[in-house]
């Protein structure tokens, strides 16, 4: 019986076992599930920056711009950054003394959605700061109805005229969603007069000045060029100069660096198909370009979200992104856009709300991939334009939408790199071999040299308080 088992026991071919230990196994190059394909950094025109240093020369602006108010939380309660008053023109030229007398005079005022703060044609009393939330204002139409002339959002200001003007009449102020104000009564504000002669004078000279610089400058706050248009005769020429910035703004390259270290008998012995070395430096190389573009967005000094002036931010009108709120954007960065630039979220809220309007925005190809336009400009998803702080998040959350419009010669948004340096394995980005030590440890220094500059205000605008987590329920009429 024995016998007949050890027969019927035996193979009768080789095993599929025994026979891996003769086959090479076809192995991949390690995957990085952290690599995106970063379009910024590919949309980007790119400037070789001598010495380090890239320097914007503009014109000077003759009229100071207005600019967005901080706020900070003490216990509770929410009060203005009293430094940040000087986004007032009206304050602009004031002491730290003064601010804070200012500020410790602003009132808190809670308003619920749809409350109306103010009827059209009523005469303003009061400086109004929104500290949260939104405020849309509104005057009738030569047609009828309602025309927005302005949506307030946190850190914008209305009705600073109050405080230097005799009669000051408010368009309609209505409350979008609950708001928390800080407001300046006219009365307040003449008795801080009072005690401090600067704010007196402020506001005893500022109509004149704004009076006078307004006729000196153009649209831009930029001096007027004296020109005129000749139809004959011998007329006499006006003359003009155009003046410029005399501390223009600087950018400085930034630096991204890491050490990498490798065993030299793992890169000797282990290296065949795929090179050992090769891949470690792959995988650092990639972790510096993402974090390269997380800096593009983000770093408080050159981030394109952080350079964005105060007057080309604006909060979406409802929440979600919708069609409205882009064109608004397109209304700002009207010479030559380039491209949107949104978290993938972000994007897709937006397909939402052209889905609910009946509304399917084409799409484009570029790099081999289907990007979805609006009005014939690309919407670039970047997962490093952060959802609540995070670049993944789940359900609701807020996020900003940029639109840009880029190269040197349209005067727009422009990447900067030191290109040609020791050991470039990328324009920018080298890795130079350090030596190995007495441990066999071989390192490399892996370094790339790069900023953002923004050449005009008016290249880049930013949607605030985009809501990415609304849905909509579609009803269909029965078959």
């Amino acid at each position: 019986m024995s016998d007949h088992s050890t027969l019927f026991d035996r193979k009768l071919s080789l095993s599929a076992a025994a026979a891996r230990n003769l086959a090479t196994a076809t192995v991949t190059v390690p995957q990085n599930a952290a690599r995106t394909p970063r379009w910024l950094h590919r949309l980007l025109p790119w400037v070789d920056v001598d010495g380090g240093v890239y320097r914007v020369n503009r014109r000077k602006l003759v009229v100071a711009q207005a600019g967005r108010l901080a706020f900070q939380l003490s216990d509770g309660k929410t009060d203005v950054v009293s430094a940040s008053l000087r986004a007032i023109p009206l304050f602009n030229g004031l002491g730290e003394a003064v601010l804070n007398a200012v500020a410790s005079q602003l009132v808190t005022e809670a308003h619920a959605r749809g409350d109306v703060l103010a009827t059209e044609g009523a005469a303003g009393s009061k400086l109004i700061i929104v500290a949260q939330g939104k405020v849309e204002a509104t005057i009738a139409g030569p047609q009828g109805g309602k025309v927005q002339e302005a949506l307030l959002g946190a850190g914008n200001f209305y009705g600073d005229a109050v405080l230097t003007e005799e009669s000051v009449r408010f368009p309609a102020l209505k409350a979008l969603t609950s708001v928390t104000l800080l407001t300046l009564s006219k009365s307040k504000a003449e008795a801080l007069a009072k005690k401090h002669p600067a704010l007196a004078a402020a506001i005893a000279e500022f109509p004149a000045r704004r009076h006078a610089a307004a006729a000196r400058a153009d649209e831009y706050g930029e001096g007027v060029i004296d020109l005129l248009t000749v139809a004959g005769g011998e007329p006499t020429l006006p003359t003009t100069f155009v003046d410029y910035e005399e501390d223009p703004r600087e950018y400085h390259l930034s630096t991204i660096q890491t050490v990498l270290r490798t065993h030299t008998r793992v890169t000797d012995l282990y290296s065949n198909r795929v090179d050992q070395l090769g891949e470690q430096v792959r995988l650092t190389v990639e972790a510096v370009n993402e974090w390269e573009e997380w800096e593009l967005l983000n770093n408080p000094e050159f981030g394109l979200l952080n350079e964005v002036a105060p007057s080309y931010r604006i909060p979406t009108r409802s929440g979600p992104p919708t069609p409205d709120d882009l064109d608004e954007l397109l209304a700002l960065i009207w010479k030559k856009p380039a491209f949107f630039l949104a978290h993938p979220r972000a994007i897709a809220a937006f397909g939402r709300e052209c889905t609910r309007r009946g509304v399917p925005p084409p799409t484009v190809n570029l790099f081999g991939s289907p990007f979805i336009t609006w009005r014939g400009v690309p919407l670039i998803p970047s997962d490093k334009l952060l959802i609540n702080g995070k670049s993944q998040s789940d359900g609701a959350g807020s996020t900003s939408i940029l639109l840009l419009r880029v190269g040197e010669g349209e005067q727009g948004v422009v990447g900067l790199q030191k290109a040609g340096v020791t050991g470039e394995v990328q324009p920018g980005l080298s890795i130079r071999y350090m030596g190995t030590d007495q441990n066999s440890i071989a390192s490399h220094l892996v370094t790339r040299y790069f900023s953002a500059a923004v050449l005009t205000t008016d290249a880049i605008a930013r949607l605030d308080d985009v809501l990415v987590g609304q849905y909509h329920e579609y009803h269909y009429p029965a078959a």
